[in-house]
Parts: structure tokens; C-alpha cells; sequence
């Protein structure tokens, strides 16, 4: 038996067949996460998609397809993003744009971003079965590059969309094999040169809608099949170094040390109890330091470390930052050591408006499920977008929380439920405006 048709199998096998109605269908949804699944296949049955590579070109192209078939316009823009339009009654009104990503991290799994572009289409798919045809025009997007494993940082079909990230920049960067933006593109019959072109009028755009999975344990943990995003956390990076004295262990006195790792170690424990002091969904994490000269007979003279933190609320968020740092220079001076500081990301956060909020709350309700709330840890395109447009985003459960991995799992039923969840949503915006 094949991949593609094990993979198809193990969505079925646990399949509610009662949630295929309203011309939603589950057996369509798991036929196209298997195809999609085969392009940059791994031999630990993961997937491996760069941005900008043949495999994400081919996923693209791929569900272009079935756009087509589904009554859809379909358009690419400069930065690679693919549109599918379905026409409103009112075609002159700014569309309601749904999708994600196919792209992926290098042996990473096959739902973190397929299912925000499947669910999309599925919507599309079942006003097509119904005969339902929206007030406002509706466009399911794939984006290009979300996860940045090409070039190690990514949203550059979304930043292409919004009008983002300035092209001498992008034209600077290269790949692990030592390829320009612009030779990467050329590769997959794009021109960096019109990179540009991509952006499109605020106006032409009501809003944003992502369906993701969740990436962690919170809606496992509640056993609900999905959640409402209340806000896309914005990360801010801090580069932090200790500098104290390299000595001989053996030589030196405790008491006349000036141990740069000690310091670190005292400032990494102290980092991990800031954030619920200042918020409920901030969060900082240290998870990559260096330690100078890092012998085993050498007292630690100087220790890197990187400090990752986050919320999905900018004020909050500047004030965690704010205490880490204040909390660095105490510790620095306790430890006889200096302390300096490098800021080498700052991202904005995304918080979801609080009446998006309360209407996807009505559409999981009118599901029959129990609404959950929960922020965002991760960066979506829905970050990018929402620094200009209203974005929504929905969460599906994720078994185990894994994800970027090949055991990556969400249940078939799960999307399913998340789908009709959508489709709900999008429905009463039609109605309703936002």
C-alpha cells in the first residue's frame, strides 16, 4: 500500500461520518491532506516543503487545481501567493480572505498549514454543493514561505501581500546552499525584482480568517475539537551577555570568582517566574546560550545567552522585556559581573478583536460545542496581515501538542468540526459585516 493511501486510511479510520453535511465532506478533506502529503516526502514520512521550493510549488499547484474545480478565479501574485475567488453578489465590496501556508520545516508534518488552506476551500466547496453564494466576495490564499526554513525567517508571501520587509534586505539573503533570494525565486518562475508588485490595497480586504492547528495541549486538555485565538503573541529577542573572569578551577577561590555562567544560571531561573508576574499569557524562554572558553578546568568568563519573549499584548509584552532586563543588571552586579544587552527581533503583537472574538463564539456555539479561548504563541501569517487588516483565527486540536515533526497529528473529526466552524463564522460576517 502507499503512502498516500495510509495516510488517507489513518484520517478515515477514526472518522464520524454525521459530520459530513451541509456539504462539508470529510472523505474530500482527507483525500487532499494525502495528496498533498506525497509532495516532499520524507523518508520518516514527514514532510519537507522550503519556501520557494519545487515541492511548495507543486502543493500550490496542486490545490490551484482544485480551486479551479471548485468554481474558483485563480490568480498568483509577484510573491508567489496563489488566490482562489469566488464572486459575491456584491463583487465591489472588499473580499474576506481564508487560508495559510503549504510550506514547511525540513522534516516537519502535514497539517501545520494544509489545514488552514483545505479548510478554506472546503468552505468554497460547500457554498458551491449548497448553491450558497456570499454578499461579499470570499478568496481562499495559500501564502508562500511562511515557516522561513529557506532562509531563516519567514512570511515572505504575506509581508509580500501587505506591502512589508524592504527587497535590498531580501536580496542579501541566501540559503544553506548558497542561493540569493532572487536566484530562488527565478527557480520557481518568480522575479525578486517584481517582489514588490505583490502588495495589494488595504481597501481591496475586510479581513483575515487563519484555521491552524494549535501546536500544544490546551484543547487536548479541555477535549475540544478546536478554540478561539484571542491574539497572536509578538516576539521580542534579546541577546544578553555576562561577562565576569576566566580563571583555573582549581586555583581560584570561591570567594574570589567572577563566574560569568553562575551569573547566567541565576538570571535564566529568575526569567522563568517574570512572566506570570506581569501576565497571564506572556511567556519568556531561554533556549540557546554559548559559554566562553567552555573548558571542563575553566572557571566561565563570558556567557551568551538569548532570551526569547513573548505576549500577545504589546504593552505587557514591553514591560516583561523591561523587567528582564532590570532583573539582568541586579543579578549581573550580585555576581560581581557586567551585563550587556543586544535587541535582535521586536514584532508587534496581534490581539484579535474582542467582537471577532464573540462571533466565533456564536459559531461554535451554533455547533453544539463549548467555545475555548486561548492566545497564540506561534507566528502566523495572520500576524503579518493583522499589523493592517482585522484577522481572526481558530485553533484545532493538535494530539500531544506535536508539531514540526513527523508524528504531527489532528484527527480527522477535529478539522471536520473546526471546518463547519468556519464556515459558520464566515457566514455570519457576510450577514452581519464586521
Amino acid at each position: 500500500m502507499s503512502w498516500k493511501d495510509t495516510f488517507y486510511d489513518k484520517l478515515m479510520e477514526s472518522y464520524n461520518d454525521w459530520l459530513s453535511y451541509d456539504g462539508i465532506s470529510g472523505k474530500r478533506m482527507a483525500a487532499r491532506f494525502a495528496a498533498l502529503s506525497e509532495f516532499g516526502l520524507t523518508a520518516d514520512n514527514g514532510s519537507n516543503r522550503p519556501g520557494y521550493s519545487q515541492e511548495e510549488k507543486q502543493a500550490k499547484d496542486m490545490v490551484a487545481g482544485w480551486m479551479s474545480e471548485a468554481g474558483l478565479a485563480v490568480h498568483r501574485d509577484e510573491a508567489g501567493n496563489v488566490f482562489g475567488r469566488l464572486a459575491g453578489k456584491q463583487d465591489y465590496l472588499p473580499a474576506i480572505l481564508s487560508g495559510s501556508h503549504v510550506d514547511s520545516v525540513p522534516n516537519g508534518g502535514h497539517f501545520d498549514g494544509p489545514l488552514g488552506v483545505l479548510a478554506a476551500l472546503e468552505v468554497a466547496e460547500a457554498w458551491k454543493e449548497t448553491g450558497y453564494q456570499p454578499e461579499k466576495p470570499y478568496e481562499v490564499v495559500i501564502f508562500s514561505d511562511e515557516e522561513g526554513a529557506r532562509f531563516n525567517g519567514g512570511f515572505n508571501g504575506s509581508e509580500g501581500l501587505m506591502g512589508f520587509g524592504n527587497l535590498e534586505d531580501k536580496k542579501k539573503l541566501k540559503d544553506s546552499d548558497g542561493k540569493s533570494f532572487s536566484e530562488v525565486l527565478q527557480d520557481v518562475g518568480l522575479s525578486a525584482g517584481d517582489y514588490p508588485k505583490a502588495k495589494r490595497a488595504e481597501e481591496t480586504i475586510e479581513m483575515f480568517v487563519e484555521v491552524h492547528i494549535e501546536q500544544g495541549k490546551r484543547l487536548e486538555k479541555e477535549n475540544l475539537p478546536c478554540g478561539i485565538v484571542t491574539g497572536i503573541a509578538g516576539p521580542c529577542w534579546l541577546e544578553v551577555t555576562f561577562t565576569g573572569e576566566a580563571g583555573h578551577a582549581g586555583n581560584t577561590p570561591m570567594h574570589d570568582r567572577k563566574d560569568a555562567l553562575v551569573a547566567a544560571s541565576a538570571f535564566i531561573t529568575k526569567v522563568a517566574s517574570l512572566p506570570s508576574t506581569i501576565s497571564d499569557s506572556a511567556v519568556a524562554t531561554v533556549g540557546k546560550l554559548h559559554v566562553e572558553p567552555n573548558g571542563v578546568n575553566v572557571i566561565p568568563g563570558k556567557v551568551t545567552l538569548y532570551v526569547d519573549i513573548r505576549d500577545i499584548h504589546k504593552e505587557t509584552r514591553n514591560k516583561l522585556i523591561e523587567v528582564v532586563r532590570q532583573t539582568g543588571e541586579e543579578i549581573a552586579a550580585a555576581y560581581n559581573t557586567q551585563i550587556t544587552y543586544h535587541e535582535t527581533m521586536r514584532v508587534s503583537p496581534v490581539p484579535i478583536n474582542e467582537k471577532t472574538q464573540d462571533l466565533l463564539e456564536e459559531a461554535i456555539r451554533s455547533k453544539d460545542l463549548s467555545p475555548y479561548r486561548l492566545p497564540s504563541g506561534a507566528g502566523h501569517d495572520a500576524m503579518v496581515v493583522g499589523e493592517k487588516i482585522p484577522v481572526a483565527m481558530l485553533f484545532t486540536k493538535s494530539i500531544h501538542g506535536v508539531s514540526h515533526h513527523p508524528d504531527e497529528w489532528s484527527e480527522l473529526s477535529d478539522c471536520i468540526q473546526t471546518v463547519h466552524v468556519l464556515k459558520s463564522f464566515l457566514e455570519k460576517i457576510q450577514q452581519r459585516g464586521m
